[in-house]
């Protein structure tokens, strides 16, 4: 569990509640049905209306590296570089073909399996670059649906504010439907501002802090690999490999 993210939303939400506490109100004043299902289903509507479904459901599985826990390693990836360095150095690059197989990263394994088909260096770089290119792009359409979402938001709680005001005015003659209105209206601006800034537009950015940690790594790795293959020095390697690390 990514307790960043779960502590930055649970302080949003407590920040909210303890703030109408504070002023006197109740937390079930805003627990509203009506408006959470303008608000949410009319955001999640816009926001597929907007992309194809492989993004949206891109975005959804993108959630659980959101709440997830950080798994990039810088050291791990220095670690197996140098010691894919050393055997090369000893046994050649051939003798790579055994360490290959222990590898679970697939953008890891498929730089050292170009290695060690003898792909030129120049080729093997335009190969990774490309494909580095194509994953960034990917993930900056999904934080771009996390994005779009977030600006849906607050307009259709405006939206919602509006049906509200509707539902008031055509009940001034029964002032006990006046109050049930008014807070569907009020409420309904609430959850579209506050759904955008404390989870939707965050989450987009997270995605993309992500992401830029993510390519570092990628390119240190298509760094490691090419210098393998030039044959450097192991402790030259690890000195270029640490230039990614971020104290």
């Amino acid at each position: 569990m990514n307790f960043s993210t779960v502590i930055g939303i649970f302080l949003g939400i407590v920040a909210i509640f303890g703030g109408n506490i504070l002023e006197g109100g109740k937390s079930s004043s805003i627990l509203q049905p009506t408006a959470a299902v303008i608000v949410f289903g009319g955001t999640l509507g816009a926001t597929m209306l907007s992309y194809p479904l492989k993004d949206i459901f891109g975005a959804v599985a993108a959630l659980k590296e959101v709440f997830g826990e950080d798994r990039i390693d810088p050291e791990y990836y220095i670690n197996e570089i140098l010691k894919c360095s050393t055997i090369t150095r000893k046994h050649g690059v051939m003798a790579l073909e055994a360490e290959i197989q222990s590898i679970e990263d697939p953008f890891f394994k498929k730089a050292l399996n170009l290695a060690v088909d003898g792909i030129p260096s120049d080729m093997l770089k335009d190969i990774m670059y490309q494909e580095n290119a194509v994953y960034a792009e990917q993930k900056r359409r999904i934080a771009k649906v996390f994005e779009t979402a977030g600006g849906f938001a607050p307009t259709i709680g405006i939206i919602g504010a509006v049906l509200g005001l509707i539902h008031v005015m055509e009940n001034l003659a029964e002032p006990s439907k006046l109050g049930a209105g008014i807070a569907v209206a009020f409420v309904s601006t609430i959850y579209g501002v506050g759904s955008a800034n404390i989870l939707l537009l965050p989450v987009s950015k997270k995605i993309l802090n992500r992401l830029e940690e993510e390519i570092s790594l990628r390119e240190m790795i298509i760094k490691g690999i090419l210098a393998i293959q030039a044959g450097k020095n192991p402790y030259y390697i690890e000195q270029l490999l640490r230039t990614h690390v971020r104290s």
